[in-house]
C-alpha cells in the first residue's frame, strides 16, 4: 500500500528521507543557557501592556518560566509525523542540502504545489494544513503533491554561502530546481507569505515551470491611478493597518537589512533575547495571540538551528532604502496565473487594485479576519483559497 512517502516515479533524484532528532547534550545546553538568562529590569515602556513599545516584561517572565518546562521532545514527534527529505541542490558553484516535508500523491492527475514560508516563520507554519489533507485524504486520493521546504538558512537546511551575497534569484533557482528534481519540470503551482511570497513572484516570473502563483503577503507603495472607489471599506482599515506598520512595526526590517550582522550576533547570543524578538512579532502580526506553545515551538527551532542570522538576509534586498521591493519590481510582474488572498491583519494588507498592478490577478478572495500567518492561523480558509484557485485555473 502506498504512503504519502512514495516518491513521484518520475523524479531525477532520490531525496533522503529525514528524521529530526536533536541531540541531548545540546539541548541540556540550551535549557542551562536559557534558564541562566536575565531578563532586564522594569521600565516603563515595558510595564505596558497595550503592545505600542514592544512585548511586555511580565510576558517574557511568563514566557521564559513556560519555555523552561517546554518539552522539545513533543516537537520533534510532531515534525516527525510526516515524510521529511533533504536532497543537495547545485547552485552558483554551491551545494546546498535543502530539508522539505512533502505528501505525494498516487493519482496520476496531482497538482505539484510549492508552500514557501517566511520569516520568523519556517515549515511548521503549514503543518495544520499537511494534517488537514491527510485527514480528508489517502495518498490514492489526494489531488495534490504537497511540497513545503525550508528556504536555505532556515531550520534544517543548509545555509546561505559565505563568500557571496544570496538573493530572491538564489532561492528561487534552489527551489525550481528542487521541484524539478522531484519530477515536476511539466509545471506546478507556487503559495507563499511574508519572504515566500516574494520568492513565489520571483519564481513566476523567471521559470515556465511556475503555471500559477497564489500568495497572501503583498506589501507595496500605493500605485498611480487608484481611485477611492476601487478601494473597499475593509481595504481601507488595511491601508490604515499598513500606515501604522510602516511608521511603527518596521524598524526591524531596516535593522534586518542595513545591520544583519550586528542583531545576527545580539540574537544568536541569548534565547530570551530571541524570544523576546520574535515573540514580539507572533504577537503583533496576528489577528488573535498565538498559542504560547505555537511561538515557543518556532523560538526552539530557531535557537537550535541557529536559524536567525542565516535568515535575515533577504532584507538587505528587499528594505533597504532605495531598493525597488519585489512585488512592484516590473522585472517580476506576474504573466502566469495569479491568486491573492487578503486577510485583514496582515501586516499590510493590500487592496484588490493594488495586486492587479504587480500580475494578471484572475481570483481575489477578501475575508474578514486572519493575520501575517495565514496558514498557521487560518489553515482551513487558506486550503480552500488555494484549493478553488487551482479548480479555476489548473489545465490539466
Amino acid at each position: 500500500m502506498a504512503s504519502f512517502a512514495s516518491l513521484p516515479a518520475n523524479r531525477k533524484s532520490n531525496p533522503a528521507p529525514f528524521t529530526v532528532s536533536v541531540p541531548e547534550q545540546q539541548l541540556s545546553d540550551f535549557k542551562t543557557l536559557l534558564k541562566l538568562s536575565k531578563i532586564g529590569p522594569k521600565t516603563y515602556e515595558n510595564e505596558l501592556t497595550d503592545g505600542r513599545f514592544g512585548i511586555s516584561r511580565d510576558w517574557l517572565v511568563q514566557a521564559k518560566a513556560e519555555w523552561e518546562k517546554w518539552d522539545w521532545r513533543k516537537c520533534e514527534d510532531r515534525i516527525n509525523s510526516f515524510p521529511n527529505f533533504t536532497l543537495p541542490i547545485k547552485e552558483g558553484g554551491d551545494v546546498f542540502n535543502i530539508h522539505f516535508v512533502a505528501l505525494f500523491s498516487q493519482k496520476a492527475d496531482a497538482i505539484p504545489l510549492l508552500c514557501l514560508h517566511g520569516w520568523p516563520g519556517n515549515f511548521l507554519e503549514f503543518y495544520s494544513i499537511l494534517e488537514i489533507l491527510t485527514q480528508r485524504y489517502t495518498p490514492e486520493t489526494l489531488p495534490y503533491h504537497i511540497v513545503v521546504p525550508s528556504l536555505p538558512g532556515y531550520a534544517f537546511s543548509s545555509p546561505p554561502p559565505l563568500i557571496r551575497d544570496f538573493q530572491l534569484q538564489n532561492i528561487a533557482n534552489i527551489m525550481n530546481t528542487l521541484m524539478i528534481e522531484l519530477g515536476f519540470g511539466n509545471g506546478y503551482a507556487v503559495q507563499g507569505g511574508d519572504i515566500g511570497s516574494k520568492v513565489s513572484r520571483v519564481m513566476a516570473a523567471t521559470f515556465d515551470t511556475v503555471k500559477a502563483i497564489h500568495i497572501n503577503f503583498c506589501i507595496m507603495p500605493e500605485p498611480e491611478g487608484i481611485k477611492d472607489a476601487q478601494i473597499s471599506d475593509i481595504e481601507k482599515e488595511g491601508l490604515k493597518r499598513a500606515d501604522t506598520f510602516l511608521n511603527l512595526g518596521s524598524s526591524y526590517a531596516l535593522q534586518h537589512a542595513t545591520k544583519p550582522s550586528t542583531i545576527g550576533l545580539v540574537l544568536a547570543s541569548n534565547p530570551i533575547a530571541l524570544l523576546a524578538w520574535i515573540g514580539e512579532k507572533f504577537l503583533a502580526w496576528t489577528d488573535e495571540d498565538p498559542p504560547l506553545d505555537e511561538i515557543l515551538t518556532s523560538v526552539t527551532l530557531y535557537w537550535l538551528t541557529e536559524t536567525f542570522p542565516r535568515s535575515i538576509y533577504p532584507y538587505r534586498q528587499l528594505f533597504t532604502p532605495g531598493v525597488i521591493g519585489a512585488h512592484e519590481n516590473p522585472e517580476w510582474y506576474i504573466k502566469k496565473h495569479f491568486g491573492y488572498s487578503f486577510f485583514p491583519k496582515e501586516l499590510a494588507p493590500i487592496p484588490q487594485a493594488w495586486a492587479k498592478t504587480t500580475g494578471t490577478l484572475e481570483f481575489y478572495r477578501q475575508h474578514e479576519s486572519g493575520g501575517h500567518f495565514a496558514a498557521m492561523e487560518k489553515p482551513e480558509v487558506l486550503l480552500a483559497d488555494v484549493e478553488d484557485f487551482l479548480k479555476q485555473v489548473w489545465e490539466q
